[in-house]
């Protein structure tokens, strides 16, 4: 057969990786709050406040996680759980415990970023008991492996969600930064990450949309009673006049860090949820009229894919639950012989499992077998 399959792009805002990056306290988990509410619904989102990151406290309703490390058990008094480990939960229970969850915000990258350094960190010394390193940079081999394992880690939380139909939204912090022009050897100032850039391009390169959040001002220059000594020159002085939060999604003079793959975004809308919502919305649009295919069937075609795959899970998921329970069946049956060894029951359990086919209870392979014999144990 011919490999090969025509792109029709997705019409939902959430079958897509989003990032918004802002000033520290513009408003940045309110608005994604807000969006998430409108998109997915009350029961449609979780917000993973991480490492020392809690946005999320000032907002009431919002639904959320704490996660200050990358692996922990659940912590019902502090709300708290490893990243990692809400990453399995929600993989692994989606049909069940996850059913309307739509999108996981990461709030955000920077401390994301934090804890992922020290997972790698720790797996790098659980296998190298005798060369254990207390540094990023020195991590696997350093030469920046232990940056680049941390990413690995990073990545794979969102590829997973994505597998289960969770996208993901990341939030994160801005900082100015200082380039010279390699052809005319000017200094500029861009709006970026306030990420290393390794880092940054990590996740550019899994996002669709990137949005930059900044406050616009409006600055006057304002004469002073005071005069320059050396010049005699009037003095003067910028003052602020007005000023407005904004988003730019597209910047073509490439001083603010920002965009994605859809090329007839909006440049540049309020900080404002409704307006967020439509200039995705809208970018979708603009992309989806470039196709054969009409809106409606585009819609039909999408619907049918979401089912399938929410299906797909559903089974998978059966499958893994099932496999995770005779595994452990096994285990338990295995400490039950070893510990009762003159029990006849221990008898009725080997002749229980050549009943079945299997020579011995690790050989077992299904789960009726497992339960049968568990019967046997507890009663």
């Amino acid at each position: 057969m011919a490999y090969g399959k025509k792109n029709h792009v997705k019409l939902d805002p959430l079958a897509y990786n989003i990032g918004l990056l802002g000033e520290s306290k513009i408003g940045k988990t309110t608005l994604i709050f807000k969006v998430c509410q409108k998109l997915a619904g009350e029961d449609g989102y979780i917000f993973a406040e991480i490492g020392q990151e809690r946005g999320a406290d000032a907002i009431e309703g919002i639904n959320h996680v704490n996660c200050p490390e990358w692996n922990m058990p659940f912590d019902e008094d502090t709300n708290s759980l490893g990243f990692a480990d809400l990453i399995d939960d929600i993989v692994d229970n989606k049909s069940t415990e996850y059913k309307n969850l739509r999108v996981l915000v990461i709030d955000t990258y920077d401390q994301l970023i934090t804890i992922a350094e020290h997972k790698s960190i720790a797996l790098w010394n659980a296998v190298n008991q005798e060369k254990k390193v207390s540094s990023i940079n020195a991590a696997w081999g350093g030469f920046g492996r232990g940056e680049k394992k941390a990413i690995e880690l990073m990545l794979d939380a969102i590829a997973r969600l994505r597998s289960v139909g969770v996208a993901t939204i990341v939030i994160g912090h801005l900082k100015t930064k200082d380039n010279t022009d390699v052809v005319t050897g000017e200094t500029y100032q861009t709006l970026t990450s306030d990420q290393q850039q390794n880092y940054f391009n990590a996740l550019k390169k899994n996002l669709h949309v990137l949005g930059i959040a900044y406050i616009d001002r409006n600055i006057v220059k304002e004469k002073t009673d005071k005069k320059d000594p050396v010049t005699k020159k009037d003095k003067y002085v910028g003052k602020i006049v007005s000023e407005s939060r904004k988003i730019k999604f597209r910047d073509d003079t490439y001083c603010v860090d920002c965009g994605g793959r859809f090329a007839e975004i909006t440049p540049e809308i309020d900080l404002d949820a409704d307006q967020f919502i439509e200039a995705i919305n809208n970018a979708i649009l603009a992309e989806q009229a470039k196709s054969t295919q009409s809106l409606e069937d585009a819609q039909k075609e999408q619907k049918a894919a979401e089912e399938k795959l929410e299906k797909k899970v559903a089974e998978t998921e059966k499958i893994n639950k099932e496999q995770k329970e005779i595994e452990n069946g096994i285990q338990k049956i295995k400490e039950f012989c070893a510990t009762h060894q003159k029990d006849p029951i221990v008898k009725d359990i080997m002749s229980s499992c050549k009943a079945h086919g299997y020579a011995n209870p690790t050989l077992i392979t299904d789960l009726e077998t497992i339960r049968e014999i568990l019967k046997l144990i507890k009663a």
